[in-house]
């Protein structure tokens, strides 16, 4: 019977053998940490390629990020103390999503996907019983704008919430409107798009840092949180 994929195991035999003895020497040198810097300029890359719409860049992208997971597997089937494969990734990949769909693969009933979400967080507190905050496991190097759209999801299961923009208006150090009379709370992703970038070019116009601005407000959204989760554990 034929591979039902013989195409991704070419690849992971293509890979395998560049770091294999007699292949490349950079591929062979490469270490997860040296890694990083391609993960995250590839996955830029495929969210672009998504954006954009174009079939044949998305195909390219995302065989970029395969790639990427396919030298991690490599790496670590080869590193003493790691000793795990592509195989194991995508088992143990399976069994997570298996558990993570109990309304798929087991006797449970979900009907939204608010029913779905609600199980995830279920599951996800009971996987890691060591996160003791809901702010646990949220990447630090996230972009501010990603940062602060996950912490306030967060925040919100806590009870902690952020007063959202108003009718005002944004203007400029020189008192013009800078958004050109655009709402600070726009209905759709245009209007905000142009109100972010109106935000970002009077900050820039002042001298100030948007991306550090942003990410020390979230710091304090964080700091409410976790004051938030001391009150109720206090409370039982």
């Amino acid at each position: 019977m034929d591979a039902p994929h013989p195409g991704l195991d070419e690849l992971v035999a293509m890979v395998a053998r560049l770091r294999a003895p007699g292949g490349c020497p950079w591929d062979a040198e490469q270490t997860h940490e040296s890694l990083v810097q391609y993960l995250v300029e590839e996955s830029w890359e495929l969210i672009d390629a998504i954006e954009t719409g174009d079939r044949a860049e998305m195909i390219e992208e995302l065989g970029d990020v395969l790639y990427q997971v396919l030298f991690h597997a490599d790496i670590a089937a080869h590193s003493v103390g790691e000793d795990f494969d592509i195989d194991d990734v995508a088992r143990h990949m399976t069994a997570k999503m298996v558990s993570r769909h109990p309304h798929v693969f087991g006797d449970r009933e979900a009907s939204t996907a608010a029913d779905v979400v609600a199980f995830w967080d279920e599951l996800k507190a009971d996987e890691k019983p060591h996160r003791t905050s809901v702010l646990d496991g949220i990447p630090r190097g996230m972009p501010a704008l990603a940062l602060a759209q996950k912490v306030l999801g967060k925040a919100e299961k806590v009870g902690v919430t952020v007063p959202v923009a108003g009718s005002a208006v944004v203007s400029d150090p020189a008192g013009s409107d800078a958004t050109g009379g655009a709402p600070v709370a726009p209905a759709t992703e245009d209007e905000l798009g142009s109100v972010l970038l109106a935000l970002v070019a009077s900050a820039r116009a002042q001298g100030l840092d948007a991306e550090r601005a942003l990410r020390h407000a979230v710091r304090g959204l964080e700091h409410d949180v976790r004051a938030a989760e001391h009150e109720v554990a206090a409370a039982e």
